[in-house]
């Protein structure tokens, strides 16, 4: 296991469509070790290999409470089969976007078709922060951000504060 660097606004690979996991081998095993160390050490919920750098639909999660033990997740080229009409809003916050919280309103149950770490399918239902967590992941390997599902001003606020910090860095 690696802690790896998340990447973070304005990097332009968090934009990236994820190519799809073809076949899960020890590589696709240690990107989901990596990604379970770098997720724990943030501290976050759900981490998407693309928050890595790493261009493939592989998403770890783990909604335990800090007082519970772990429940690690996996979710390997994850897709939404389908969305309840009924809406619900979360803060949501992302690792990628440091420091930045904002509500997101987002169907309050979807479906979700993905693969295991053994390459079994499977389907779930989920709702609550539950839905919510996935969709936001599945969001990341489609290449969007929490942020534009929130108002184009507040959108663009945020990603000019951080273009101007990464100038700074840069500097």
């Amino acid at each position: 296991m690696a802690l790896r660097e998340i990447i973070t606004l304005p990097d332009r690979r968090l934009r990236l469509k994820s190519e799809p996991v073809k076949r899960i081998d020890a590589g696709i095993r240690k990107l989901v070790d990596d990604l379970f160390e770098t997720m724990y050490a943030a501290p976050g919920i759900g981490l998407a290999a693309i928050q890595i750098g790493v261009a493939k639909r592989v998403i770890t999660m783990d909604l335990s409470k800090k007082e519970e033990d772990h429940r690690p997740q996996v979710f390997i080229n994850a897709e939404v089969t389908w969305k309840s009409a009924e809406k619900s809003k979360y803060e949501e916050g992302c690792l990628s976007i440091p420091d930045f919280y904002e509500e997101v309103e987002r169907p309050a149950q979807v479906k979700v078709r993905y693969l295991d770490l053994d390459g079994q399918e499977h389907e779930i239902e989920a709702s609550g922060l539950f839905a919510t967590c996935l969709q936001h992941e599945i969001d990341h390997i489609n290449g969007v951000l929490f942020i534009d599902h929130i108002s184009k001003l507040k959108r663009d606020r945020i990603t000019k504060k951080f273009a101007k910090a990464a100038r700074k860095v840069e500097a």
